[in-house]
């Protein structure tokens, strides 16, 4: 098996060793260590140092601050001295990129640095060059030469380092070999591990980011699985770069970090918000709470196979049942089972429109393909083609039985008989004991996946092993009911519970219940089912904004323009826009992006069509204009109804 974790169905921590940042100890037995990223200019003393401390009191425990060059890294010294007046010993951490004389001076100063590999004293100028191996070990050597000075020091110091893997900063050396792929983030930061442990140097963490959630998934798996391998184990610093803002930005980072928090892996967390720092460490601290006593969960049977690569995304091979499963779009269920007398008005709260003069209804971007009314029949024709799946006994007595389909508890369609079912499409709740104790299960039967396991994404995914190892291809759709979560949760746990399992490619359709009986929160849940499932890759519902969390580099204000680009092109379905800071988040960062708006200098935008630039230099007075003109060119512009 390809071993990435303890245990797939057992919740244990992933043991790594134990490194010291200053006073704050990460890895071990520690617990999951929370920090974030200041965005002032390193060189404001004062407005750094408060920010700082308005960052510890939301709970942040390591604080990172950029250091582009060496006077920032020399101001350091200054930020720590009036935090330790102030009585913050916070350990602070330099985040360097392209300056080893920075990284140098700032080592003798703070009590962490990060580097990212792709950048440091490594060549990126997005060329397609082939290297020899000859060439390519004496790249190599080069870059163990211009790095060694930086080990030496951090060995002197006591100085912890962060070796970051950017999955759109990989340098043309390791893109020629390895191309864009977790396989090239891997590699890329072992290379500087391998050079820190023939120097005896061991004070390492360890990261593997990307906007994209499959892809940062995909390589902090193979990275432990690269590391157990090769007798290391570090500890694993998390993070899905670039998430955006509001409900998409924590949507985004809880598909990533808590698909890999689920299995054990991760000792310290940083989730990027296009928003104040301050906000980070909150979100963060909900992520890393939810395992406290994770490990209390009922057991579940253990795996000893793995039906699919967790290294690469491959979609479940399921048969489909009418238009569920098979090569069909993900689907979203609507669970109106507490609304008693449901009208029409409810069906326009969840994405639909009544047009009534022609009688009929328009789907909206974020209407649901699935609806489940509960125990009353619709006193309406519902819009067409959503399926209407009522309770199985509530089905009989509807008048419009033809025009809906049946959902049964498993104990309920193993007893009913062959005219209480549909000859097509049975919806029938089952656990993972329900699919242990079937020996065949009807071709007719959409599964409705349910748990009650606090470690319920595990269960699930045992049943989804299961089904392959008896050749089961029924469709499945992944439900999970709340107990009335808090928005700010909601937006958290079922993006980890749905994400774990669909970033690997399982579950056909999603049911998020929070037991409600408001419409306007259902409406909510709705969308917010829509942005899990692009946050997973699995089904794009609207424009999606790759943006970066700001930071002492950046070159404009990232939540204004962030928010004056969102106004004019959300309605771009499908369309993926980097909003960057500055060139360290550029054409790199933004890898995944169709379109890119980088911050160039002040007052000046340089704009991207994927990873070519289309125009230097623009002003910013008129760079979202210039940038829409470019989406114009394309014919990917359509006009806002």
């Amino acid at each position: 098996m390809k071993k990435y974790n303890e245990s797939l169905t057992q919740y244990i921590r992933y043991k790594t060793r134990e490194v010291a940042i200053g006073g704050i100890g990460i890895g071990g037995d520690n617990p999951v260590r929370i920090q974030s990223m200041t965005t002032t200019d390193t060189m404001d003393t004062i407005g750094t140092v408060e920010q700082t401390i308005r960052m510890v009191e939301a709970g942040c425990e390591l604080v990172r601050i950029t250091a582009p060059s060496i006077n920032e890294a020399k101001n350091l010294a200054k930020i720590k001295k009036e935090l330790l007046t102030r009585g913050y010993d916070v350990p602070l951490i330099a985040d360097i990129h392209f300056t080893p004389n920075a990284a140098e001076e700032a080592a003798r100063i703070v009590e962490k640095v990060r580097v990212n590999p792709g950048n440091y004293a490594d060549k990126k100028k997005f060329q397609q060059i082939e290297y020899t191996d000859s060439e390519y070990q004496a790249e190599i050597e080069r870059i163990r030469e211009r790095f060694t000075p930086l080990v030496k020091i951090c060995k002197e110091y006591g100085t912890a380092m962060r070796i970051g893997t950017n999955h759109g900063s990989l340098s043309d050396r390791i893109m020629s070999r390895y191309g864009d792929t977790p396989f090239g983030m891997v590699e890329s930061a072992l290379e500087f591990v391998r050079i820190c442990e023939d120097l005896d140097y061991h004070n390492i963490v360890l990261s593997m980011k990307a906007s994209n959630t499959q892809i940062m998934v995909q390589a902090y798996r193979l990275l432990v699985n690269k590391m157990i391998e090769e007798g290391m184990n570090y500890p694993l610093h998390l993070g899905v770069t670039e998430a955006g803002d509001g409900e998409d930005g924590r949507v985004k980072s809880a598909v990533g970090i808590g698909t890999l928090l689920e299995d054990g892996l991760g000792d310290t967390i940083r989730v990027s918000l296009t928003e104040e720092p301050e906000a980070e460490s909150p979100v963060a601290i909900d992520l890393a709470d939810r395992y406290l006593t994770r490990a209390e969960h009922k057991p579940i049977p253990e795996v000893n196979d793995l039906p699919y690569d967790p290294f690469v995304y491959t979609k479940r091979n399921s048969s489909a049942v009418t238009d569920i499963g098979g090569s069909n779009q993900a689907k979203v269920i609507a669970d109106l089972s507490k609304i008693e007398n449901i009208t029409i008005e409810d069906f326009e709260n969840i994405g639909f429109e009544y047009m009534p003069d022609l009688d009929k209804w328009r789907h909206l971007d974020f209407a649901p393909d699935i609806i489940i009314p509960g125990v009353e029949p619709l006193k309406f024709s519902p819009p067409h083609g959503v399926k209407i799946v009522y309770p199985y006994k509530t089905r009989l007595q509807s008048k419009n039985i033809s025009e809906s389909f049946p959902l049964f508890t498993f104990e309920e369609f193993n007893s009913a008989v062959k005219e209480e079912k549909s000859p097509f499409l049975n919806f029938v709740e089952m656990s993972l004991d329900n699919i242990l104790a079937s020996d065949k299960i009807d071709k007719s039967v959409v599964i409705v996946l349910i748990t009650d396991n606090l470690h319920g994404m595990a269960e699930q995914r045992r049943a989804f092993y299961e089904l392959a190892a008896r050749g089961l291809p029924n469709p499945v759709i992944i439900k999970r009911s709340y107990q009335k979560l808090s928005y700010k949760k909601l937006m958290l746990y079922p993006a980890t519970d749905f994400g774990g399992l669909l970033i690997d490619g399982l579950g056909d359709g999603v049911w998020l219940n929070n037991s409600t009986a408001d419409i306007s929160e259902i409406g909510k849940i709705i969308k917010l089912s829509f942005n899990i499932l692009q946050a997973c890759r699995v089904r794009i519902s609207k424009t999606e904004y790759i943006a970066c969390p700001s930071c002492g580099r950046t070159l404009f204000d990232l939540v204004e323009v962030t928010n004056k680009i969102r106004s004019r092109t959300e309605h771009l379905k499908g369309v993926k826009i980097g909003i960057m800071g500055c060139i360290v988040n550029g054409p790199g960062e933004m890898a995944d992006a169709d379109y890119g708006y980088v911050g160039s200098g002040v007052g000046k935008i340089t704009l991207y069509r994927g990873k070519d630039v289309v125009k230097r230099g623009v002003s910013s007075e008129i760079a979202v204009d210039e940038l829409i003109g470019i989406i114009k060119e394309d014919g990917n512009w359509v006009e806002q109804d």
